[in-house]
């Protein structure tokens, strides 16, 4: 009977999220470096000091690693400063944190600017990434904190209120207000959750917005855009959503260059507003509302702070719109002039926990993490297929179709998000973001509720029922589905096989819909064994023998009467169990090399009738496998031994103990 694990960790699962009791919630958000606010900033009242952060210091280090390093001229003179000492009377927020707090400095990270500039739309979205009752008077200790989702928790990120300055001068965010600090230190709190103000240059604006809400991102190209995108819009903005948008420069020099109309090509705006007012003669007009995070320099056609087109309208439609003339980085135009000048829009849905209030537009998320091992579970895009099976799978059961479906087509509507986790802070050693992808298969009727890997003949077999566009290297890959009821596996790849990565896999949808990993399993262990070949010459599998501790596993699994030594029957036994594992193993040593590769591996476990998930399997590839990711007959069959002694162990105690325990009694000390 093969051993299948997943009953037997759903209730490990079950304790481990409880155990957590909350934890990475909004109500208990995990706590980064394991700094708690209110205790740091207690202990510095008590000894009248101001707090100096020691894990984000006021040095070279945290402003960066390449162009903020040490070697820069750049940074010679700037100077770390708290705001009592920059100017008199400091506030963290001036009558009411806005847009026009948020004006870029000398870093290029409009993308997080744009997001901050969307995200004071909302008070309760504001207030939650920025908590309020802070201040540089009552209860100050020069310590301030702030919240944001990573990667399915929400961290709450401890700083000091040293900023950089050059000439007295704030060198990166700064509010229009010269005494009002919240952005710029918004900007630092991020900066140290990603390890140096220089990993924040260069990005999308839906980072900082998924950063900001726990949301999720569809990608708009506007020049193929649907044709109901100016609703799309509107809607969003209802539900609260966050937007933002960019215009495309095919030559990196030009990035952020001025045009003639007034715009700026690669550079991040913020979307605040869709408006339809009515003009003089009934008509109307579609309006859009943008904001360009310098605080300055703005869109002068039609519809602009001073252009003709606002005679049209009536005072009280002015007065909605809060038309204003003035140099403050916001205004106003057409969405057909939107549509031709911007490339692209960007649309950061909320999830339910995203409000307070219960309101109609309530989105439902399912989370699922993952990784790809290379040689083992990194298989790469639907372009190999002898390795893209091997990648994580998910099943996922859309349930309802949608309630008013659009082109009178039935069918569920999702959305899916593939996010790969931590390049930007490992950009200082080098990582960039891969190339990633998802595709979507329809699972046979006579399959549903088996959460059996798919195996490669499937994929062979069968087109994928849908995918996303095309494999890009964003921080997230997402697209928006609608597919009939049923069940389906979601298969997440990195373009090339081999390489290694954390992920977040997530589905969106206004319906319900249930989606899980494949023998889902909570805990991590080892395989501990060392082998050698001590069995006796086979030119076929290329060994010579197995080791005396190889030898003595072997004794252990078939001595059932605990005597230290085996009967004819129990050799009999284990002998048959060698010989089955090595027709397995000759099998798929096809070219006499005396090994097979990784992904081979787990067709052999398979056929030696064990049903393993990938996390399994990267474990015994890691453990197993040599450099070139290939595994000796010596090893396949020492990994048999303690699995099948791990299976007994399992059944003999009923799954009294999990896996993690047996694996614990099974290795050596």
């Amino acid at each position: 009977m093969p051993y299948t694990p997943s009953g037997f960790f759903c209730d490990r699962l079950i304790r481990e999220r409880e155990r957590r009791d909350g934890e990475g919630s909004l109500n208990k958000p995990v706590r980064f470096n394991s700094q708690e606010f209110s205790s740091l900033r207690q202990e510095c009242l008590q000894k009248k000091t101001l707090f100096e952060d020691e894990s984000f210091p006021a040095t070279v280090e945290s402003l960066g690693f390449k162009e903020l390093g040490h070697k820069s001229n750049k940074v010679k003179n700037i100077v770390w400063k708290r705001p009592k000492e920059i100017c008199e009377n400091p506030q963290f927020i001036v009558e009411g944190a806005s847009r026009t707090d948020i004006c870029q400095g000398d870093l290029g990270d409009c993308w997080l600017l744009a997001a901050i500039a969307c995200l004071t739309l909302n008070e309760k979205l504001l207030f939650r990434v920025v908590p309020q009752e802070q201040s540089f008077s009552e209860g100050y200790g020069g310590i301030f904190h702030f919240q944001f989702w990573r990667y399915g928790d929400w961290v709450d990120v401890v700083i000091d209120d040293r900023i950089p300055t050059l000439n007295n001068q704030l060198v990166f965010t700064k509010s229009a207000e010269r005494n009002e600090f919240w952005s710029a230190l918004l900007e630092k709190a991020y900066a140290k959750l990603h390890g140096s103000y220089e990993a924040l240059k260069g990005g999308n604006t839906t980072e900082a917005m998924e950063d900001f809400t726990g949301g999720v991102t569809e990608f708009y190209e506007l020049k193929e855009a649907p044709k109901e995108l100016y609703k799309i819009m509107k809607k969003a903005l209802d539900r609260g959503s966050l937007m933002g948008c960019s215009i495309d420069s095919l030559v990196p020099a030009r990035f952020e260059t001025r045009t003639l109309t007034g715009l700026v090509k690669g550079h991040a705006y913020s979307v605040t507003a869709v408006e339809e007012p009515s003009q003089q003669k009934d008509s109307k007009v579609r309006l859009v509302r943008l904001r360009n995070p310098w605080g300055q320099v703005e869109w002068n056609g039609p519809w602009s702070d001073n252009s003709k087109e606002w005679g049209v309208l009536s005072k009280s439609e002015k007065e909605k719109l809060q038309h204003q003339s003035a140099e403050d980085g916001e205004f106003w135009m057409s969405f057909e002039d939107f549509k031709k000048n911007y490339t692209k829009i960007e649309i950061c849905n909320l999830t339910p926990d995203a409000l307070e209030d219960d309101k109609i537009h309530k989105w439902t998320v399912s989370v699922n993490e993952g990784r790809w091992v290379r040689g083992c579970s990194a298989g790469g895009c639907r372009n190999y297929p002898d390795t893209f099976w091997t990648n994580p799978q998910y099943r996922l059961r859309l349930l309802e179709e949608d309630d008013d479906p659009e082109d009178n087509e039935v069918g569920c509507t999702f959305v899916v998000a593939l996010m790969q986790k931590n390049r930007r802070k490992e950009r200082k050693m080098g990582a960039n973001l891969f190339t990633i992808g998802f595709a979507i298969y329809e699972v046979p009727k006579e399959m549903h509720g088996n959460k059996q890997h798919m195996q490669k003949d499937f994929f062979v077999l069968n087109s994928s029922k849908a995918r996303c566009k095309s494999y890009i290297n964003l921080r997230e890959v997402t697209q928006r589905f609608r597919l009939s009821p049923g069940e389906y596996v979601i298969v997440p790849s990195t373009y090339e096989p081999h390489q290694e990565g954390e992920f977040i896999l997530r589905v969106f949808s206004e319906k319900k819909n249930t989606s899980d990993f494949t023998w889902s399993v909570c805990v991590k262990f080892w395989l501990m064994c060392v082998c050698v070949c001590f069995l006796p010459p086979d030119k076929d599998l290329n060994t010579e023998g197995f080791s005396l501790e190889s030898c003595r596993s072997m004794i252990a699994l078939m001595d059932m009467d605990g005597t230290g030594r085996l009967n004819l029957q129990e050799f009999r036994h284990l002998w048959n169990k060698i010989k089955q594992w090595q027709g397995i193993f000759k099998h798929y040593n096809a070219d006499q090399s005396g090994t097979i590769n990784s992904y081979e591996m787990r067709n052999a476990v398979n056929d030696a009738g064990f049903r393993l998930n990938n996390q399994l399997y990267d474990i015994i590839t890691m453990r197993y496998a040599n450099e070139n990711m290939n595994i000796d007959f010596d090893s396949f069959v020492s990994c048999l031994v303690r699995l099948e002694a791990i299976w007994l162990f399992c059944t003999v105690l009923d799954h009294c103990f999990d896996l993690f325990h047996a694996f614990e009694l099974f290795s050596p000390t």
